[in-house]
This record gives C-alpha cells, structure tokens and sequence, in this order.
C-alpha cells in the first residue's frame, strides 16, 4: 500500500511541476508575441516617417495630413507662425514626430531625426486630427 501512495504521490507532484512549466511557457509566449507585435508596429510607424518626410508639403497649410493608399499609416505637418513645423507620424498604437523649419517655401527636417515623444510642450499640438 505504501508504495501505491508514493507512486501517487510521485504522479501528482511530477503533473504540478508540468503545470507550473506550462504556465511559464504560455506566459513567456505571451511576452514574445507582445514584443513580436511591438517591434512590426515601430518598424511600421518608421517607415510611416520616411514616407511623410518625403512627400510635397505645402508650406502655407498650417495643418496637412495624409494617409497611405496601401498601409495604416497616418502623417500629419503642422506649421507654426515661426516657420517651425512638426510632422507626426502615427501607425497602430506608435507615433514618432520630427521637427523642422520653413525655408524659401520649402519645408525641411531636422537632420537630427525623429523623437519617440512630443517634443512640445503643449501635447495638444503633437495629437493627430
């Protein structure tokens, strides 16, 4: 009888060592699978930028937006009353901004790239319509 309890007793602790295992895999798979769908939106909302950045902008709109007729990207240029603009870029959850300036009718970025958060500080004008 003893050893009938112990191979029991074998079995239920070797099944809720499996299941501890098997609610760390899930949970890790959760995780990578967050990560996975984060990485391809930031990768999305990137190339959303490029793509805004080399588009035709009109420098005397002060706000223009587009979208892509063939991805779920959004940009928008906003132009301020000093010649400084902001283009925002937005793909799912991500957005990105750049700023830059008007020069001789044309609008021009700043070479020193994009920012992951709204460089001003009213956070209204950083939203996209």
């Amino acid at each position: 009888m003893s050893s009938l309890a112990m191979v029991l007793l074998i079995l239920l602790l070797g099944s809720l060592l499996l299941n501890g295992l098997n609610q760390q895999r899930v949970a890790h798979i959760r995780r990578v699978t967050t990560e996975s769908v984060s990485l391809r939106q930031y990768a999305a909302v990137q190339s959303a930028m490029e793509w805004g950045r080399v588009q035709k902008w009109q420098s005397e709109s002060v706000l223009q937006c587009l979208v892509h007729p063939g991805e779920p990207w959004k940009v928008c240029l906003r132009i301020f009353a000093d010649n400084r603009v902001l283009l925002a870029a937005a793909s799912g959850e991500q957005r990105l901004w750049r700023g830059g300036h008007v020069e001789r009718n044309e609008v021009v970025f700043s070479p020193h790239g994009w920012s992951d958060f709204c460089p001003l500080k009213e956070t209204a004008l950083c939203e996209l319509p």
